[in-house]
């Protein structure tokens, strides 16, 4: 029995590292999309292309398979759960071989070639990896480990543009520029090795067969519900909010009015916005585990002030390899926005509608102070989306799928092909950025903030008038 809950857990760490890998690449996106910039003289909209060859993979990728559903029937439980999740590991490592001659002929459609078909096997692997996390342990417990999965992403999206950025840089005397792409080949071979070996791991490993217990609906009756229209476009928005932000940011730091500073010189503030994700989804998955109200209260301010201190301490031992130790005092005039998110996770009392009203609403205000300064004042304001942004994934497909029965596969897989708003909205604020400037630009992820809010109230309301009083607990992250 002991051996058994040894490979269990041995397995389930191996399927972790998967989740890490998500957030360590789409992270690292923001160190390529600075880069191409320079090295390509690229606008800023065509820089924003990068991030719309990556998402629009997850959109693509899902209308695909959705639709070979809805003729064919589910090719995850043809083909197995196990052999879907070999076939993506491996098609992620041949994008990232890609960048190999992507590289070597400087090509900059082929390098976004490349991600995007790292993409396409991600979107296999987030449909696969789900389940068997699920199937890995007692049903009572899975909700607890797709919420530590969460979290693992999260730390891969912390540290991810800062390994990227020191393995591309950090040999370079004139770290503000490249003569040539070579530098991001080893990164990216690196990262193919570890897919393949992943998918050693796994081909040879015994995980359970895993199949979904219910059929995808034929045709398009989530629809009918309300709350699933309304959260298509909540999905659309928030992805596309949370990835533009950083997105832009190595452009809105070079800005004068800003800091100056080449793309180069910035990775840590880009790693303090995805390690603000990863602090809220930390304190947002309290409520996963069966923990009294005076520790989930006790938690609900450590945990916060925790996931910073590793976001320190990461930036901290970069900044002392590179001789820069000083530069961590960027990062610590950044603790009362900490105390602001601590503040609003007690006052939403780990309901999803009023989360979403509620830190929506300070999103766009931080938006708006933002746009409102200039320096300090105004990069604080903007990372602070992240904070924000940090739980909108669970609340938003809560709060859609409440009500649906049998529409509620159907209506997931809507709302994952709703990730496309990672590829419009940056490639938005790029090209408003080009008329009005990348400070101004910033009204995009504002007005995108709030919609977010206005949805956790009316979708509040449509479920009222369906007798459903939806006050669930969050318990998932994105």
């Amino acid at each position: 029995m002991n051996e058994m809950h040894q490979k269990k857990s041995v397995s389930l760490w191996v399927l972790y590292g998967v989740f890490f890998f998500w957030g360590f690449v789409a992270a690292s996106n923001t160190v390529l999309i600075g880069t191409f910039k320079t090295h390509f003289s690229l606008s800023q909209f065509q820089s924003q292309l990068v991030d719309m060859a990556f998402y629009a993979a997850y959109f693509l990728g899902s209308l695909l398979y959705f639709g070979y559903s809805q003729t064919k029937g589910d090719l995850l439980n043809k083909m197995g759960y196990k052999t879907g999740l070999l076939l993506g590991l491996l098609i992620s490592a041949l994008g990232c071989l890609g960048f190999i001659p992507a590289a070597s002929m400087q090509s900059f459609p082929l390098m976004l070639s490349s991600l995007f078909v790292v993409a396409i096997g991600f979107t296999l692997q987030q449909i696969v990896v789900n389940p068997y996390v699920m199937a890995l342990g007692s049903p009572e417990t899975g909700a607890h480990r797709v919420t530590l999965g969460g979290g693992i992403n999260s730390f891969g999206t912390t540290i991810g543009p800062i390994v990227i950025s020191y393995a591309i840089f950090g040999g370079i005397n004139n770290a503000h520029t490249l003569s040539s792409l070579s530098a991001v080949q080893m990164p990216y071979l690196v990262l193919a090795m570890a897919f393949v070996m992943v998918a050693l791991w796994i081909g040879f490993s015994k995980l359970p067969a895993v199949v979904s217990a219910t059929k995808i609906e034929k045709g398009l009756g989530a629809l009918a519900f309300p709350q699933v229209k309304w959260g298509m476009l909540a999905i659309f928005i928030y992805v596309g909010v949370e990835v533009t932000i950083q997105s832009n940011m190595p452009a809105l730091l070079e800005n004068s009015d800003m800091l100056g500073l080449p793309a180069s010189a910035t990775v840590h503030f880009i790693s303090l916005y995805w390690g603000s994700l990863m602090i809220g989804r930390w304190t947002g998955s309290i409520s996963a585990f069966n923990v009294s109200q005076k520790t989930k209260r006790i938690a609900t301010f450590l945990l916060p002030l925790m996931a910073y201190l590793v976001i320190l301490s990461v930036n901290y031992l970069k900044f002392l390899a590179l001789g820069t130790p000083e530069k961590i005092h960027d990062l610590l005039y950044y603790a009362p926005c900490i105390a602001l998110v601590i503040l609003g996770f007690y006052m939403a009392q780990e309901k999803p509608a009023r989360t979403m009203w509620l830190f929506g609403s300070a999103g766009a205000l931080l938006m708006l102070v933002g746009i409102c300064s200039t320096g300090y004042w105004a990069v604080y304001s903007f990372i602070s989306g992240g904070l924000f942004c940090s739980v909108m994934w669970p609340c938003i497909f809560s709060l859609s799928l409440a009500g649906l029965g049998t529409y509620t596969n159907q209506a997931s897989s809507l709302l994952i092909m709703m990730i496309l708003g990672g590829a419009l909205i940056p490639p938005l604020q790029g090209l408003l950025s080009e008329k009005v400037g990348i400070h101004f630009s910033y009204v995009v992820p504002l007005v995108g903030f709030v919609y977010l809010a206005y949805f956790g109230i009316k979708v509040k309301k449509v479920l009222k008038q369906q007798g459903i009083d939806f006050d669930k607990t969050i318990t998932t992250a994105h």
